[in-house]
């Protein structure tokens, strides 16, 4: 029984129900409904394999590019079905954004990573508006007056922490109404990591942001809902300071106190 503590009413930009996912005969994810809003940055939290990750990609259906994996239930990104045939899954990727573990930048100019979501979405009708476009996506990652002399350099080239934000401009730069962020600090140092948790803070409310991670400091300090994972359940969702202070559910505390996991 998943408890949901007593929530704002707020509007859901991403409503899921009763949302199951397999890999072959393998239920991976068991029966998990929740509303994520663009209000707040909402963290999924869970020992490793618990499912966190294998449910956040099904927001975007990431899932689909795995042989044998398919979802049952509902998932729905402002009222649409986002499983209903005839989805367009490139244009729901542009809106429902991911950062990954590791950063990823295309091996191309910094530039032309942040270009290359509105040149091929026809964001930009010339050069300038996508010089404006580059230009305020860097600003909004933190990351612009860092680059801002260098946009023909690869983005390969940038530090850990840079490349990180870099993949954060790239998402935001065709304009998603979520972000999807899995694990994006666990390749990094703590430096980098305060940076991207700053950026969070920043981005909260402008869009709507789920993050995926096994850093139970980093869920308390970006996070306003919490959702804690186990064994492909979603055992108890709630406000980040409730779930950590007051945990309804034994399996929450005992993750919590660090008795496993």
């Amino acid at each position: 029984m998943t408890n949901f503590h007593d929530l704002d009413p707020v509007e859901a930009r991403i409503a899921a129900r009763g949302v199951s996912v397999y890999y072959g005969d393998k239920r991976a994810i068991d029966n998990v409904s929740i509303d994520i809003s663009d209000e707040y940055v909402t963290a999924f939290i869970g020992p490793s394999g618990c499912g966190k990750s294998t449910f956040l990609r099904a927001l975007n259906r990431m899932n689909d590019t795995i042989l044998g994996a398919r979802v049952e239930g509902e998932i729905k990104l402002d009222g649409e079905d986002i499983y209903k045939s005839g989805m367009d899954v490139v244009q729901l990727r542009a809106r429902v954004g991911m950062v990954f573990q590791k950063p990823n930048p295309f091996p191309k100019s910094i530039y032309e990573n942040v270009a290359y979501g509105p040149r091929i979405h026809g964001l930009s009708t010339s050069k300038a508006e996508l010089d404006e476009i580059v230009e305020r996506s860097l600003k909004r990652a933190g990351l612009w007056e860092e680059v801002k002399d260098r946009l023909t350099e690869s983005g390969t080239a940038l530090s850990g922490g840079q490349q990180q934000r870099l993949c954060i401009a790239r998402a935001i730069a065709v304009e998603p109404e979520v972000i999807l962020m899995d694990e994006p600090c666990s390749a990094l140092d703590p430096i980098a990591t305060a940076k991207i948790e700053e950026l969070i803070a920043e981005l909260r409310g402008r869009y709507a942001i789920v993050i995926v991670t096994h850093s139970m400091q980093q869920a308390a300090r970006v996070s306003q809902r919490t959702a804690f994972f186990h064994l492909g359940k979603m055992v108890e969702y709630g406000k980040t300071s409730e779930i950590f202070t007051n945990p309804r559910e034994e399996r929450t505390k005992d993750y919590i106190t660090g008795r496993y996991g």
